[in-house]
């Protein structure tokens, strides 16, 4: 199976989070196909500061944990949200994380073994260190011409690795 891929252009906060929430949709669709899955789906996020990761998770976080209220984990690390249905959205913020061992003291790979949705911000850090991500979401200021067309405008990429629908 190839990787397959989504680009859509938003053009306003609230809708980079409906992109968020539509992908959270197929999260929930995955979950439940695979009521054994005892380990978390992978999303390695990627995108300058400012960008509106967090926007995107808090969309997410919409649909999979609905009463929860989204901070961005930027000095916790990680931010957990229980999901109404089953498992954890974990969110995590790897900016400082400079090496391996650093991954190892937040207890990183506990996380991943457990059942629902790793988040990882700034996955960019800690590439080299990750399991294939399911999920590799890249969010981008639009430019016109080498200059921002709308400050708001986003180019959100999606690659879903090995294309699970």
């Amino acid at each position: 199976m190839s990787d397959h891929l989504i680009t859509q252009t938003t053009h306003s906060v609230q809708q980079t989070e409906a992109c968020g929430a539509a992908l959270a949709h197929r999260w929930i669709r995955e979950l439940r196909q695979h009521p054994q899955k005892n380990d978390c789906i992978i999303v390695a996020m990627c995108g300058d500061l400012g960008v509106g990761k967090t926007a995107f998770v808090r969309g997410a976080v919409s649909v999979l944990a609905p009463q929860a209220r989204v901070t961005s984990p930027t000095y916790t690390i990680v931010n957990e949200y229980p999901m109404e249905d089953d498992g954890t959205l974990f969110h995590f913020d790897m900016y400082r994380i400079e090496q391996p061992d650093d991954l190892d003291s937040i207890g990183f790979w506990d996380y991943l073994s457990q059942r629902g949705i790793a988040v990882i911000e700034w996955s960019e850090h800690v590439m080299p260190y990750l399991p294939k991500p399911d999920y590799m979401v890249n969010i981008k200021k639009k430019l016109d011409n080498d200059t921002f067309a709308n400050e708001n405008e986003r180019e959100i990429t999606v690659t879903i690795a090995g294309d699970q629908s």
